[in-house]
């Protein structure tokens, strides 16, 4: 059993990182669960669940424990690729992957507040090794001498679990280059470590406009007081919402859980940007969703909630083809895969799995 050690003085968040369940050892303290299956998932994929989600799970099970609860069919589908996007080869510099003309995504933390189970990155997040500064001095180089990079996305792992001066640091040099008009964070932690969202991080981010936030919101449970809370904070301060919302098998495969979703986050100032449809990534296909489905649940949408609530419905093609719209993307299909066309007119396969 892993012994919890935190610094009592340190920020709530802190304590809360430090708090998490780490180890199905102890996970079994306070669910029923298969310690030894699960420790061969966790040694392979790591684990790490907040109080915040814990006592979700303990409340409500299924939907929250399925996204970060480690599972024996993690290790199965051992014929797909660690990382089907081709992230690693469209980084000219580790960490930052620049795939679109005028947009770079910038890896700067390994670390999350909790590691999804459908994560697209399990082959890297989580490891002990921190991202170095010479790793992001090295991205905001590259870069500074683009100027078609007009956008700059930080993402990671997850940025906010940086601390302020850190992550300030690398928005305000990212902010001093001319060229980059917006910022943007991708995160989870407003659903999963609400308390992190402070005052002082909201005000400071604020500084920075233009700068955007992308949440990751799965299921309508996840919208607790404490985390619209968080977004209430974040979203006073002027900082638009959006959300990134993937389709998971048994978490959010259902007409009426991505209807009270997407209202639910209209409700709490959180544009639905994204619907994804699931990478197929080695240790997530348990949560294959067919695209057919994906396309029948949008269109169930249509009419009956506000046009505001509704996501585009994307899937971020594999090869590094770029994100295509669905299903207007879709150009054909030849035995067990779609064939879908990129922003580039390039067709490219994405493996139905039905």
């Amino acid at each position: 059993m892993t012994l919890l050690m935190f610094d009592t003085s340190a920020p709530p968040w802190r304590q809360a990182m430090a708090a998490s369940i780490t180890a199905p050892d102890d996970l079994s303290q306070t669910l029923p669960v298969d310690v030894q299956g699960l420790t061969r998932v966790a040694q392979a994929y790591p684990m790490r669940i907040t109080p915040h989600f814990l006592a979700l799970i303990r409340e409500h099970d299924g939907p929250i424990g399925k996204q970060v609860i480690p599972h024996p069919d993690e290790l199965s589908g051992q014929s797909l690729l660690p990382d089907p996007l081709c992230e690693e080869s469209q980084s000219p510099v580790p960490g930052l992957i620049h795939r679109y003309p005028h947009h770079a995504l910038f890896q700067v933390e390994n670390q999350c507040a909790v590691y999804c189970r459908h994560c697209l990155r399990k082959r890297k997040v989580g490891g002990m090794k921190a991202v170095s500064t010479d790793l992001i001095e090295q991205g905001i180089e590259y870069i500074k001498a683009r100027p078609e990079i007009r956008e700059v996305v930080l993402s990671g792992g997850d940025p906010l679990v940086m601390e302020d001066s850190r992550l300030m640091l690398i928005l305000e040099k990212l902010r001093a280059i001319n060229h980059v008009k917006t910022l943007r964070i991708h995160t989870r932690v407003p659903g999963a470590l609400p308390q992190r969202i402070t005052q002082d991080l909201a005000k400071s981010l604020a500084s920075l406009h233009p700068l955007y936030m992308n949440i990751q919101f799965n299921h309508p449970l996840e919208i607790t007081s404490e985390s619209e809370e968080a977004c209430r904070i974040l979203a006073d301060r002027g900082i638009p919402l959006g959300c990134q919302t993937v389709l998971l098998k048994g978490v959010n495969d259902d007409g009426k859980v991505l209807r009270q979703l997407l209202e639910e986050l209209l409700r709490i100032r959180v544009r639905p940007y994204y619907l994804h449809q699931l990478d197929r990534v080695r240790g997530a296909a348990h949560f294959h969703v067919p695209i057919s489905q994906g396309v029948a649940f949008m269109q169930g949408l249509r009419g009956r909630i506000p046009g505001t609530a509704i996501p585009n419905y994307v899937v971020d093609l594999p090869g590094g083809g770029g994100k295509a719209p669905l299903p207007e993307s879709i150009v054909g299909h030849e035995g067990n895969t779609v064939l879908i066309r990129n922003f580039e007119g390039k067709v490219f396969r994405y493996e139905k799995g039905d």
